[in-house]
């Protein structure tokens, strides 16, 4: 888990990043290759 400013850049990383929203942080997930998850708040 990546801690990175901007989501927007990492969401452009992989074609199945999807930004969610979970008790006031923003995160990156990805199913199918979870090395992409990141983090911002």
């Amino acid at each position: 888990m990546k801690i990175i400013n901007s989501l927007k850049s990492a969401k452009a990383r992989h074609k199945d990043c999807r930004v969610v929203r979970r008790k006031g942080r923003v995160y990156v997930i990805n199913k199918t290759n979870p090395r992409y998850k990141a983090r911002q708040g």
